[in-house]
């Protein structure tokens, strides 16, 4: 069996270690692990997850920032047949306390601190009853009499033989349930994406052969693991391939531009404002960033400027651009290598090996090339469907298997996938989705706010920020810097808002729908 074929997460590392043993799997200075190394380790935190009582199926929770352990863990949990679910580090208590109770967590992995923030004591209110156990990563203390830290937990594994995680590996198989990721969506509340090891294994694969992933690369990985370009764009294609990741958890350009000078970077994917920031950093003077060979970008406009500025001034051979979704794994198309800046910033590129591209109408017709109207995905990669909400599963797949993304767009002549806009509301902050009817829903909580739209506007650092129409309950006060500090105490910083407008209405349609256009014309003037 070949690295190829083999389409389980145990079975790859267990086959990574016999083939590259002591090359580099994760290189992060005093954690560093050959691929024999993150074999071992795997093992032992699947030994510890046994001894913890988790059972195939049961959902278990990372929280934390781009560490080896959250790749260690991760592995571990797919191994014994568990499914993963990532939480984005941006997130409060209440937030994430969302996500633990619609998955139905037993067990959550998190850091003690991290920028400041406290996870579980941000946690402590919104804990829900069905999180049995939390383990730090980064603490000696325990925040809960259940709660324990990473030596403790590892200590576990002495209790199950090793030979447990192996008849339990022998249960993971390509259909199994890998990971549930959460996506925000117009409902106003997060759905989980199922999809399962051997969809996921197959389309890192074909996404890393594409971008020309070798085994003597260094993959500097900067965004975050909790999304799919993190962790599947990003780690899982590094194994896939034998490359070497390096994990950075805090984007902070000088500290990047320094490690791709001393640690020989050579693939370094993110989103433009990534580039952007390497671009205009002093530091970037003098330094030796002749090892850099990939990037590979997306999740917002690009100018060909940028591209021609990637490879004449960081020295990428190879700069790319892809569409995906959480629903299709995070992958659908991508550029190829030869095409021109025009194609790379203007479009998506063609459909990924055994993925369909469709462009339909309102009514579900075929429209032919530049013709613009709904994109459909379908293939191996489509998602199993939403967590416990088939209602939701079947308005997204239709009988015949097409993914309807919500988002606009056209194929041209040559079978690139342009992106027009968004069927959707969600705006774009900085690479990151935010979704208007989500934050809503986060600020229904507040107790002066009556009514509350939000709309994406046009900003020149971050390419949109969010603009929140309010309407106040009778004899409420608050201000906008009330608000702006409320809401950074109880959602991600990139979905507050930037702009508040305090307005006595909002404008609706006969059927009471808020019409947002209304509210994008009068931001926009």
């Amino acid at each position: 069996m070949t690295l190829n074929t083999i389409l389980t997460t145990p079975a790859l590392i267990a086959q990574a270690a016999e083939r590259y043993g002591t090359h580099l799997a994760i290189d992060s200075g005093d954690a560093s692990l050959t691929y024999t190394e993150l074999d071992d380790a795997r093992v032992e935190v699947a030994r510890a997850l046994l001894a913890c009582g988790i059972e195939a199926g049961d959902r278990v929770a990372i929280w934390a920032p781009n560490l080896p352990e959250w790749i260690v863990t991760a592995l571990a949990i797919h191994s014994v047949g568990a499914v993963l679910v990532p939480v984005n580090t941006r997130m409060k208590g209440m937030e994430a306390g969302g996500i633990l109770h619609d998955s139905g967590a037993r067990l959550l992995f998190c850091c003690e601190t991290f920028l400041g923030e406290s996870y579980p004591a941000m946690l402590a209110p919104h804990r829900p009853v069905t999180l049995e156990r939390i383990v730090l990563f980064d603490s000696t203390a325990r925040a809960h009499p259940h709660d324990e830290n990473w030596p403790a937990f590892l200590a576990r594994a002495a209790q199950v033989p090793v030979d447990q995680v192996r008849e339990r590996e022998t249960q993971v198989t390509p259909d199994t349930v890998m990971d549930l990721m959460f996506t925000s969506g117009t409902t106003g509340r997060p759905k989980g994406v199922m999809t399962t090891h051997g969809q996921n294994l197959r389309a890192a694969r074909d996404w890393a052969r594409i971008v020309g992933i070798r085994e003597d690369d260094r993959y500097l990985i900067v965004n975050p693991f909790f999304h799919t370009f993190g962790y599947k764009a990003g780690w899982l294609a590094a194994f896939v391939s034998g490359a070497t990741v390096l994990p950075h958890p805090v984007f902070r350009p000088e500290q990047v531009l320094q490690r791709i000078a001393k640690e020989r970077v050579s693939v370094l994917p993110g989103p433009p404002t990534l580039y952007y920031a390497l671009l205009d950093t002093p530091e970037r003077a003098g330094l030796d960033l002749s090892s850099l060979r990939i990037a590979v970008t997306g999740a917002a406009a690009i100018a060909p400027t940028l591209i021609e500025r990637m490879r004449a001034e960081l020295g990428f051979d190879t700069v790319l651009t892809g569409y995906g979704l959480t629903e299709s794994c995070g992958f659908a198309t991508l550029c190829r290598h030869g095409d021109d800046a025009q194609t790379v910033a203007y479009t998506s590129g063609r459909p990924m090996p055994d993925v369909e591209i469709r462009i339909s109408a309102p009514g579900g017709e075929l429209l032919l090339p530049d013709e613009i109207g709904e994109i459909w995905v379908r293939g191996y990669n489509v998602m199993r469907g939403y967590f416990r909400q088939p209602e939701a599963t079947r308005e997204a797949i239709d009988r015949d298997g097409w993914l309807h993304t919500g988002d606009l767009g056209c194929v041209d002549h040559r079978g690139n996938l342009h992106i027009t806009d968004r069927i959707k509301d969600l705006f774009i902050v900085g690479g990151f989705n935010c979704y208007p009817a989500e934050i809503e829903h986060l600020f229904a909580a507040h107790p002066a706010i009556a009514q509350v739209a939000l709309v994406g506007v046009p900003d020149q650092r971050l390419g949109e920020v969010g603009h929140a129409y309010v309407v106040l309950r009778p004899g409420a006060q608050a201000n906008a810097e009330e608000l702006n500090q409320w809401a950074r105490r109880n959602m991600a910083n990139y979905k507050v808002p930037r702009h508040f407008t305090f307005v006595e209405q909002l404008p609706t349609s006969a059927a009471g729908k808020v019409l947002k256009f209304h509210l994008r014309a009068t931001a926009a003037s």
